[in-house]
């Protein structure tokens, strides 16, 4: 991989092409789309943080939630009911 970007490196050169050109098409710079890019990069990154918080907020409820819903006694059944036998 590393010779073949060397062999590129070295065909610019032999072509006459500028550093900067050369730079140009391995990092793939394109001027003409670069604000579509950011743009699609923000929303792509907005969706997958709120993917992910989305997840961590349900774990942790999940977490803290009470076992018994709000009102209802916990048990009926007392110590008391086992000792004695009809």
């Amino acid at each position: 991989m590393l010779e073949k970007i060397f062999q590129l490196n070295e065909i610019g050169k032999e072509l006459g092409l500028s550093k900067k050109e050369i730079n140009r098409v391995f990092l793939f710079d394109d001027k003409r789309y670069s604000i579509f890019y950011k743009i699609l990069l923000v929303i792509i990154s907005i969706i997958i943080f709120s993917i992910v918080g989305y997840f961590i907020v349900l774990f942790i409820e999940s977490t803290i939630s009470n076992t018994y819903p709000a009102g209802t006694l916990y048990s009926t059944v007392k110590i008391k009911d086992f000792k004695s036998k009809k």
